[in-house]
């Protein structure tokens, strides 16, 4: 640990709580926006959003086998 005068100790402890707080808060956007997009999507295929996020490339897989039977 480094002393910077001016700094009180301690304040490395606060700081890496806030960068911890602020990762969570990204991590959650990001994740939101994710079951956003994915809801988004089943609406325009026609249909209806479970609530769940569902990979898209999953659904894709099942029309496609189903359409080669």
């Amino acid at each position: 640990m480094v002393f910077v005068p001016g700094e009180k100790p301690g304040n490395e402890l606060e700081e890496v709580k806030l960068q911890n707080a602020s990762k969570q808060i990204v991590q959650n956007a990001i994740l939101q926006a994710v079951r956003q997009v994915s809801q988004e999507s089943l609406r325009r295929e026609g249909r209806p959003g479970d609530g769940r996020a569902r990979g898209q490339l999953g659904g894709r897989e099942l029309t496609k086998k189903h359409e080669k039977k």
